[in-house]
């Protein structure tokens, strides 16, 4: 008996598929997307603190030698920084480029918490769709108990219609459902550590009288 043949795939459709529509159906379709948004920038590079570090460093000598007032933002492709340092120079504070920061930060959080919630869903249903699977299976079994080949597959497409929903669940739905909030912890901590140095460099330059007292 093989893990995974021809005759299970059917199987595999029941526990995988039921799964995703249930999933679906519960979560809705946002939620959906959101998912498959979270999971495309978990498996690629989105966020570059290096370059956006580099990229700010340019902006910062700008302001230190113009001064807020002339200063011009500069837009370099990350979302957050340029609509945090545009409001920072437009307003020509720097409670305004962390008032920027902390919305975007609580978007980004609140989105993967949607991802990671839907998959931990998607972690909850695979078995029951496992158990409907060996159900299934088992509806199969021959009348009469004499055809030997065919209460073996039956059986077999059983058990492994039980062991799709577990391994599903357990490898496949939950595992992700971590590794977006993995990434989004990760992601989050970088661009605090960005806007924690941001401040730092622009205090003097956004409070020049309370530096002149110190």
């Amino acid at each position: 008996m093989t893990l995974l043949s021809s005759d299970d795939l059917p199987t595999l459709a029941i526990v995988l598929g039921g799964t995703l529509v249930a999933t679906v159906l519960r979560a809705g379709l946002a939620d959906a997307r959101v998912v498959l948004h979270a999971l495309s920038g978990t498996f690629r590079h989105t966020f570059d603190a290096d370059l956006v570090r580099s990229e700010l460093a340019v902006q910062i000598r700008e302001i230190q030698q113009d001064g807020l007032l002339r200063a011009t933002p500069h837009h370099f492709g990350d979302r957050e920084f340029d609509e945090a340092t545009e409001a920072m120079i437009g307003h020509r504070s720097l409670a305004a480029l962390l008032t920027a920061h902390e919305a975007h930060r609580d978007r980004r959080l609140a989105l993967a918490g949607r991802a990671a919630r839907t998959l931990a869903t998607a972690a909850e249903l695979a078995p029951v769709f496992g158990l409907f699977g060996t159900l299934v299976s088992l509806g199969r079994l021959p009348d009469n108990g004499i055809d030997r080949g065919a209460y073996m597959a039956a059986i077999g497409m059983a058990v492994h219609a039980t062991l799709y929903g577990l391994i599903a669940a357990n490898i496949l739905f939950a595992p992700l459902a971590r590794l977006v909030e993995r990434r989004a912890a990760t992601e989050e901590g970088e661009r605090q550590r960005l806007i924690d140095w941001l401040t730092k460099q622009l205090e003097p330059v956004a409070h020049p009288a309370q530096r002149a007292a110190a």
